[in-house]
């Protein structure tokens, strides 16, 4: 996409943006906004968290000055608790992190003016440039198979079914198999 300027952050740099990346997330949610899950202070706090592990990086994507999208995630530690809503089971060590196997893609998101047009793909690719992790991780909605293909698409394979928090939706968990060398 033509004039899309792309913007690494660290947990760090986060801070003097924080503002407009929660605007951003309220304009793609605000049909949503009234879901407990899905408030904008839901939301900070789960971006918080990200930001306070290790391996936290964020990619923002700007048309001059406005933000249209980001995506941010982290290196998945021993402690996680990622993939406790697990409910599919999965071979023995499939979940077992070591704080450099798994990068959680957290979030990505794009306003709907700039959607279709390879915006998303442009963000994520360049927040995994340089990862050194062997592979990605990330869920998506299951009311979302269309967010879904596309992921695959990009070579995301099914994983399971996870269920984060009590409240949150169902998702399905894809992971992409990485060549580190």
């Amino acid at each position: 996409m033509e004039g899309l300027r792309l913007e690494r952050r660290d947990a760090v740099g986060l801070g003097d943006i924080r503002q407009q990346l929660l605007e951003v997330y309220a304009e793609i949610y605000a049909d949503r906004l009234s879901e407990d899950f899905h408030r904008v202070e839901r939301f900070d706090e789960r971006l918080g968290w990200n930001t306070e592990v290790p391996g936290f990086a964020a990619v923002v994507g700007y048309i001059d000055d406005t933000p249209v999208g980001y995506a941010y995630g982290c290196t998945l530690q021993g402690t996680t608790r990622w993939w406790n809503g697990l409910r599919t089971p999965v071979p023995d060590g499939a979940t077992a992190e070591t704080g450099s196997r798994t990068f959680a893609l957290s979030e990505l998101m794009v306003v709907e003016k700039f959607r279709g047009l390879g915006t998303a793909r442009k963000i994520h690719d360049e927040l995994l440039r340089e990862r050194p992790e062997e592979r990605v991780t990330l869920l998506v909605e299951r009311d979302h198979p269309k967010v879904r293909a596309l992921y695959e698409s990009w070579g995301y394979e099914w994983f399971g079914e996870v269920l984060p928090f009590p409240d949150a939706p169902l998702y399905d968990a894809l992971v992409l198999r990485r060549c580190t060398e």
